[in-house]
């Protein structure tokens, strides 16, 4: 009999296991809230000098934690969630079919308005002579070379920050990858821009402009007026 309990208490353990395995081996997560000190137990940490003459105690606020974003929008097997991502962003190369994990971040400009970036500052643009409706990308071969779409790997999982997540999802390439898609404009990167915050793609041929959050061109770069010379008498 008592051999028969310890294999059945076993037997609860592994699939205990097994259960936490399948599910990516993360538990639950759960709101965090101040700690309640266990009766008999000191309460919140305080900081004091030993002696006689004592400095007023010093109570250690709880650190205020970011919501945890929620999955606001399922397209087949990517994920599109409500704010930005709560864990560090995967730094490896995609390989060319795109980021298991993608940030689109709205980012202010004096000069062209709000557009959005990915992860690393990055620009993002949209072509004129693609479709919105339904999505279609029209940007292959060289062109893709110079305007690099930004892809997303399936299963995969994008995080908005100022952008409406339900505006957010992909299109699929005659290559058969998934091109984030932004109110259904696919978005892409130029090869020019070098750094974060770079706009170099900006107006390039009359229809290649930075993307603003709801989808639309942002404005055009102001024009650089010069003033003519006049040859000294």
């Amino acid at each position: 009999m008592v051999l028969r309990r310890r294999t059945a208490r076993a037997a609860i353990v592994l699939t205990g296991l097994a259960a936490l395995a399948a599910c990516g081996g993360q538990p639950a997560r759960t709101a965090a809230g101040p700690a309640t000190a266990a009766a008999g137990q000191p309460g919140p940490t305080v900081s004091a000098v030993a002696g006689p003459e004592r400095t007023p105690e010093v109570i250690e606020a709880p650190a205020t934690r970011l919501p945890v974003p929620t999955v606001a929008k399922t397209q087949r097997r990517v994920q599109v969630y409500s704010g930005p991502s709560d864990v560090p962003l995967p730094t490896a190369p995609d390989r060319g079919r795109g980021s298991t994990v993608v940030q689109l971040n709205a980012t202010a400009s004096a000069d062209i308005g709000t557009y959005v970036a990915d992860a690393r500052g990055r620009t993002l643009y949209r072509f004129d002579r693609d479709k919105a409706d339904p999505s279609k990308s029209t940007c292959d071969g060289d062109c893709a070379k110079t305007w690099r779409p930004l892809l997303v790997s399936s299963p995969g999982r994008i995080y908005p920050s100022g952008v409406n997540p339900q505006v957010i999802g992909y299109v699929e390439r005659a290559d058969g990858t998934c091109q984030v898609t932004i109110a259904g404009w696919p978005v892409y990167l130029f090869a020019q821009d070098k750094g974060a915050g770079d706009i170099k793609g900006q107006g390039v041929g009359g229809t290649w402009f930075a993307i603003s959050p709801t989808g639309g061109r942002t404005r055009p770069l102001p024009e650089v007026l010069t003033v003519p010379t006049t040859a000294a008498h």
